[in-house]
């Protein structure tokens, strides 16, 4: 049975406007159930680390995994396969909705996209302003892009507990915020803590976007076909010394956003982006960033040094989140609204741009991925990882709390009840 039209609505206007909507809204209730996840994650992983078990958990994640190939061998450890291997796939997708919001999201308008890209160049200047003040010219200098990012998945768990408090208009501001974000991150990446160039590495580089390049322009629809050569860039960037995970942002950026709709027999119902994103979405929010934070979250309590440079780290990070984020995201707001630059959408209060900026705050799985690549192991790292996490629960707890507070609730009913709504009507 085909659904119901709302009353004087138009059914292809109408049809178009659930075509867009529904991925927005399949994303936010992922990432919402998806911060469950990663607490339970968390803090199995910090029970586990300071437990009396706790050399089993460094064991297990120091445990070598090899592929081997006649007389070739490549031997890591797990920590790596999780850390270079899995998140290859978690940041592909992160390169799939950047591809998607740049075709028909908040990034396709300049004007729509002007709020969020001003608030998530000021949340990422303002923490890594904080951080260095703290530690410039110190052991732990190396560290000023760990507080710059927003784990989405902990942020919009946070926005999904204040209900109807929080209007639609600003889940999607705090949505295209974040994957701003992620771009911002992922350049901060590519070009601060990404080892020297090996100029051999950039053939093989060149190799694999060459045959994605070719099989574009072949006309190959089917994505299994491009995981050769996505291996091949992969492998690529690995050798170069560019983080290989910055491969699957690539590939992901690569990946086509229109259906094929040439010819009735030739029809997609969705274009590889989107049915790559629906596909792989759940396994990234409830398999791999889990995986990624049992790994990367048992931060032994003794380990970690709260004294000299380490205590610089501390605060710094904690600082760069708590209040770097929120204030920087804020005044960028407001700045670019009172000079015309931006238009704050009707629904966002100036409040809510407020609990947005404190939301932003919880830095999580992006900061602890960026600590990896900061810092070698040992207290420093330890240090991070303890106020990344501490850093990230204060943002929530003060964003729950200021949003139950100067919020009002508002009469639309959040996207998963509209979600509900329309499964029941078809």
């Amino acid at each position: 049975m085909s659904a119901a039209l709302p009353p004087g609505a138009w059914a292809p206007a109408h049809a178009v406007a659930r075509r867009l909507l529904s991925p927005i809204q399949r994303f936010l209730q992922v990432e919402a159930a998806s911060g469950l996840v990663l607490i339970a994650a968390t803090v199995i992983a910090l029970v586990w680390a300071n437990s009396p078990w706790s050399s089993s958990y460094h064991h297990l994640w120091h445990t070598e995994l090899s592929v081997s190939l006649d007389s070739w061998s490549f031997a890591r450890p797990l920590h790596f396969w999780v850390n270079d291997g899995l998140m290859t796939i978690f940041f592909f997708v992160v390169g799939l909705e950047i591809r998607r919001e740049m075709h028909e999201g908040e990034l396709s308008d300049l004007r729509r996209a002007a709020l969020p890209l001003v608030a998530a160049v000021g949340g990422m200047l303002a923490p890594a302003a904080i951080y260095a003040a703290f530690n410039v010219g110190r052991a732990g200098s190396a560290g000023w892009g760990v507080p710059m990012a927003t784990d989405i998945a902990f942020a919009v768990g946070v926005l999904t507990l204040l209900g109807r408090r929080v209007a639609p208009a600003l889940r999607v501001l705090l949505l295209a915020l974040a994957v701003i974000d992620d771009i911002g991150a992922i350049l901060v990446i590519a070009v601060f803590y990404s080892a020297g160039i090996d100029a051999d590495g950039l053939l093989v580089v060149a190799a694999g976007l060459t045959g994605i390049a070719l099989l574009k322009a072949i006309g190959v629809r089917i994505p299994t076909v491009y995981v050769l050569p996505g291996l091949v860039l992969w492998a690529g960037m690995y050798q170069t010394g560019i983080h290989p995970t910055l491969a699957g942002v690539v590939l992901g950026l690569m990946t086509p956003v229109r259906a094929w709709s040439r010819a009735v027999d030739d029809f997609e119902p969705e274009s590889p982006a989107a049915h790559l994103q629906h596909v792989l979405h759940r396994w990234v929010a409830f398999v791999i960033m889990p995986l990624f934070a049992l790994a990367n979250a048992g931060v032994q309590f003794g380990g970690a040094s709260l004294a000299g440079d380490g205590w610089l780290v501390f605060v710094g990070i904690v600082l760069g989140l708590g209040a770097g984020k929120p204030i920087g995201i804020f005044l960028a707001c407001r700045a670019s609204i009172f000079a015309r630059v931006a238009v704050r959408p009707r629904d966002v209060s100036v409040a809510g741009l407020g609990v947005v900026g404190l939301v932003a705050g919880i830095g999580f799985t992006m900061s602890l991925f960026i600590a990896q690549l900061a810092f070698p192991p040992g207290p420093l790292l330890e240090t991070a990882k303890l106020a990344i996490l501490i850093g990230s629960f204060l943002a929530a707890l003060v964003g729950l709390t200021v949003g139950a507070v100067v919020l009002r609730p508002t009469t639309t009913k959040p996207a998963s009840e509209h979600e509900a709504e329309r499964s029941t009507e078809l």
